[in-house]
């Protein structure tokens, strides 16, 4: 970038008739400086929320201005376009649907585990469908929400002007209980974020109040109060209590969530289980389209059916295989294979002071919530003694003109300027002593001695004539006497740390009292428990063992017909294709194919498609290309040798076990150059090879000339001029060698002599009758 500068500044300063700008700088400080503008406004403008009330601007903007629209908890409703509309054009000038989006979230029980706006109308749902139209929906405050905004119209906290400086907002909210950690908070901003699970204010109340008794408290001391997280989802925490005690010291962790469920018993030794509880944030919707998935590629053969009976609750049935099926087993494997268990992050990255980000324990946030209380404490107690101030002050003139009476009304009657006067005259300040029986002394110095301020010379002259009785002085007093106590209370609290900590801790047990264990959805719905380890399964020991048969076309169509069927059943096959392979199989098998590119691919038997139709291609199972035909499809057997080669004549001996595939890639095997091809896959059973080439030249040699390999090119088994391996196989020489002649007949020749040889000879011709497909077999 600084050679744009410098090209930049060479043609400007070089011209005598064009001067450099004044506030050149380079492009790569200008970009920074711009860039880190922008990084810091969406740190603190719109990723992290405030340590102290919980709240991103958006949200405290939201709040506030259905309280200025004077939504309560009690009021009615009003539609969500009014209520955008108002935060868009007021407070917050981004786009509308962002604003509404942002307040339905508030409304969502099953996101927010105290919801601070109350809906009417669809706002969504646990399923993740969308919240209808902003134009369709109605919202006002909840109870929680006012009580985050309690003070502010008592000087709790500071105000800023709003993006136009017409009006004002709340920097922060009061708070009346730790929001941040009640409801939790998710953000990205540049280069940070933040996500913080939603907690049980009875427990964090509890552990702000032993936070209150004892400063110094350690940080697992305060688990003793918060065990953990309390998702509104509810669900079952399974994460080790050593990890989440590291997790709240450092701010930084993870827990594992599980879904609640129980079994269900049906009669007769049947039984299903039933979901009543699903993770945090997780859809429901596609919850169950993705187990429904693991059902229908068989990835989870013990599992048959699942089905969503929910109404206003969660109830997901999962219907097993068979009665047989270990419940535990069930679960544990789909708790590995879908969102019935899920890991939620905790990263407590917020803005401590409102303006400085930092990643704080557990304690920390509770400190910075308790220190803005007692902010909020002493600026409402200052905001009181001003008004009990102002109060007393008017209190004062009022019984002074009890105690003139006639001369004020002679003023008010008949002086021109009756204000003025009042405030020039000098009165008597004290009552006799006979009347009341308690000298009245003023308890604000009065601008001259005797007489009266503008605010109490005001006060006079809007007092009602009706306020002139007796009755009305001797409640002036009585109301003089309590704001004076109540002053003096004030002061108290003022002046003293302990005084302001007990006050803090009251006001805690009344919010918990409003919101806590006890009140209406305040109970922990979130439970722990120690994870059952439960061993890992492997697919076969879940799938019932059942007989089928494979059948795969030439076109590489493969099915699983129900049964062991005869060969000479009539099955359809599209136009153009025909039966290649019908192996009588079991749904434990695995099936081994061999490529003509030199590749085995595993199949499991259990997962191949059913034998309604005419099956599925082979090579959406499996990466095999197009231009590579079949070779072999074969059970697998472990223990058994196989013999493998190529088009050449080139092959070896290898383990079935090694070429088992893990992976719809494959595996390779038998390595081949340019064109060739492979072209043989058999069992090894027997102490000696026969090969035929295309030539019809057969060779006989002993097994053990060959070798056994895992993967490689392998040796010469038979030397061509022309042509290559036509066909390959393993016997015992002592049974001789069988194969099928031109009329289905089978015959065996056991004088091999003629034949016998080493291997990479060429061989001698076929005996007279074998195949002209120069095939041991069709």
């Amino acid at each position: 970038m600084h050679w744009l500068y410098t090209i930049f500044m060479s043609d400007t300063t070089d011209d005598p008739k064009i001067e450099p700008h004044p506030l050149a700088e380079p492009l790569r400080r200008a970009i920074g400086d711009r860039y880190l503008t922008y990084a810091l406004s969406t740190i603190m403008d719109r990723a992290l929320p405030d340590a102290r009330d919980g709240m991103k601007p958006v949200h405290r903007r939201i709040l506030y201005a259905m309280r200025e629209l004077k939504l309560t908890s009690t009021g009615a409703f009003r539609k969500s376009a009014k209520i955008s509309g108002d935060v868009m054009g007021n407070y917050h000038p981004h786009g509308d649907a962002a604003i509404y989006d942002a307040m339905a979230r508030l409304a969502q029980d099953f996101n927010v585990r105290y919801p601070l706006v109350d809906g009417q109308g669809n706002f969504g749902n646990i399923d993740g469908d969308n919240p209808a139209a902003s134009r369709y929906t109605e919202a006002r405050l909840t109870a929680a929400a006012e009580a985050l905004m309690e003070g502010l119209a008592e000087n709790a906290v500071d105000f800023r002007p709003n993006y136009d400086g017409t009006l004002e907002e709340p920097a922060v909210l009061p708070a009346a209980f730790p929001n941040l950690l009640a409801n939790g908070a998710s953000g990205i901003a540049v280069g940070m974020a933040t996500n913080i699970p939603p907690h049980n204010i009875d427990e964090l109340i509890g552990a702000c109040l032993h936070l209150i008794k004892t400063p110094d408290a350690r940080d697992d001391t305060l688990l003793n109060y918060i065990p953990g997280p309390d998702f509104p989802t509810g669900g079952v925490v399974v994460e080790d209590p050593a990890n989440i005690a590291l997790a709240y010291r450092t701010g930084r962790g993870s827990f594992r969530l599980r879904a609640a469920w129980e079994i269900e018993e049906l009669g007769r030794g049947q039984w299903q289980v039933v979901v009543t509880e699903i993770p945090y944030q997780v859809q429901k919707s596609r919850l169950i389209e993705k187990i429904a998935d693991l059902i229908q590629s068989k990835k989870i053969p013990i599992l048959a059916d699942i089905r969503d009976e929910s109404a206003d609750d969660v109830r997901l049935v999962l219907e097993p295989r068979s009665k047989n099926v270990d419940a535990d087993v069930l679960m544990g494997t789909l708790f590995r294979h879908s969102d019935l268990e899920v890991r939620f992050s905790l990263n407590m990255n917020v803005l401590i002071d409102g303006r400085t980000p930092k990643v704080c324990s557990l304690k920390e946030v509770l400190r910075a919530f308790l220190d803005h209380r007692r902010e909020v404490l002493l600026r409402r107690s200052r905001h009181r003694m001003d008004r009990i101030d102002h109060r007393l002050e008017v209190l004062e003139g009022l019984l002074v003109a009890f105690l003139n009476l006639d001369r004020v009304i002679d003023i008010i009657r008949y002086d021109d300027d009756p204000k003025a006067a009042l405030m020039a005259e000098n009165w008597a300040l004290r009552r006799p002593r006979a009347a009341s029986g308690v000298d009245y002394v003023s308890p604000l110095p009065a601008t001259g001695e005797g007489e009266l301020t503008e605010v109490q010379a005001e006060a006079i002259l809007n007092m009602r004539l009706r306020s002139l009785r007796r009755l009305e002085e001797i409640e002036l007093t009585r109301e003089r006497d309590a704001l004076m106590e109540e002053r003096a209370g004030l002061e108290d609290l003022l002046e003293s740390d302990g005084v302001q900590w007990d006050r803090i801790a009251s006001e805690l047990r009344e919010t918990r009292e409003a919101f806590g264990a006890k009140s209406d959805g305040g109970a922990r719905r979130t439970r722990f428990s120690k994870a059952a380890e439960v061993e890992d399964v492997p697919l076969e020991a879940m799938i019932e063992r059942e007989p089928i048969t494979v059948v795969c076309s030439k076109m590489g169509w493969v099915r699983a017909l129900k049964g062991h069927i005869s060969p000479d059943t009539g099955l359809k096959f599209k136009d153009g294709d025909e039966g290649r392979f019908l192996i009588h199989a079991e749904t434990t098998d695995k099936l081994l194919l061999f490529g003509a590119n030199g590749r085995f691919y595993t199949l499991a038997a259990a997962q191949l498609p059913g034998g309604r139709g005419m099956g599925e291609p082979v090579r959406l199972m499996v990466d095999l290309p197009n231009e590579s035909g079949i070779v072999s499809l074969f059970i697998h057997r472990a223990g058994v040798r196989l013999l493998v080669a190529s088009g050449a004549g080139d092959g070896f001996v290898v383990p079935a076990d090694e070429v088992l595939a893990q992976t719809r890639a494959g595996k390779q095997v038998l390595n081949l150059r340019g064109d060739v091809e492979a072209s043989v896959c058999c069992t090894v059973s027997g102490d000696h090879v026969a090969c035929v080439g295309e030539n019809r030249k057969l060779l006989v040699f002993a097994l053990d000339e060959l070798p056994e390999m895992a993967r490689g090119k392998g040796v010469r088994l038979q030397k061509y001029k022309d042509g290559g391996l036509s066909d390959a196989r393993t016997f015992r020489l002592e049974d001789g060698l069988i194969w099928r002649d031109p009329a289905g007949r089978t015959r065996t020749e056991t004088d091999l002599s003629e034949w016998l040889g080493k291997r990479a000879g060429a061989g001698r011709m076929a005996p007279r009758g074998f195949p002209r497909n120069n095939r041991f077999t069709d």
